[in-house]
């Protein structure tokens, strides 16, 4: 008996398309890649520039002088201010190290070291390098911005060296007593 068969070649089309599954698949692996990489780089850029932002905040807070008050000094002619160094500060190695601008009516300024910082416990002379969270007294001599002896306002920039800058606006009343203080 003779068999009758036919040898018909059949396409197999399966495989071309799990090829082009695994093409697109391979693809998509690609481009997440890609966009992961981009995603990574730009919160690494990000965490650098708020670290950067971070430090330079914490480095001028941390040398700024805080006013508590303000008064007029002995002779009417120089001011003290009574404060301290901001939390976390270093501490300030001279008294030389902090200065003053003062801003007055009439385009007069004064500018200079503060000439004395006092223990605000004992009122003497304090020691170097002043310590942060000790309170102290500040002076300055005024020279174009004597105590004015109408109602008036000036401007009062303390700048540590290494550090921030205090600003603070005094109004006085008119009064140039000595212990008068000042707003």
């Amino acid at each position: 008996m003779k068999t009758n068969g036919t040898n018909a070649r059949k396409d197999d089309t399966l495989g071309a398309i799990g090829i082009g599954a695994m093409i697109v698949f391979i693809a998509l692996i690609l481009v997440a890649a890609v966009a992961a990489a981009v995603i990574i780089q730009t919160a690494e850029k990000l965490q650098q520039n708020a670290q950067a932002t971070g430090d330079d905040t914490a480095e001028q807070m941390s040398g700024k002088v805080m006013l508590n008050a303000v008064y007029i000094g002995a002779g009417g002619n120089n001011l003290e201010l009574y404060g301290r160094l901001s939390p976390g500060s270093d501490g300030v190695a001279a008294v030389a190290d902090i200065g003053f601008q003062i801003f007055c009516s009439g385009g007069n300024s004064d500018e200079g070291s503060v000439n004395a910082v006092l223990d605000m416990g004992t009122r003497s002379g304090a020691t170097t390098p002043l310590e942060a969270g000790q309170a102290y007294i500040f002076r300055i001599n005024l020279n174009n911005c004597a105590v004015p002896t109408t109602a008036e306002d000036h401007t009062l920039f303390l700048h540590v060296a290494n550090g921030g800058t205090t600003l603070e606006i005094l109004q006085y009343d008119g009064t140039t007593t000595e212990g008068t203080p000042i707003v």
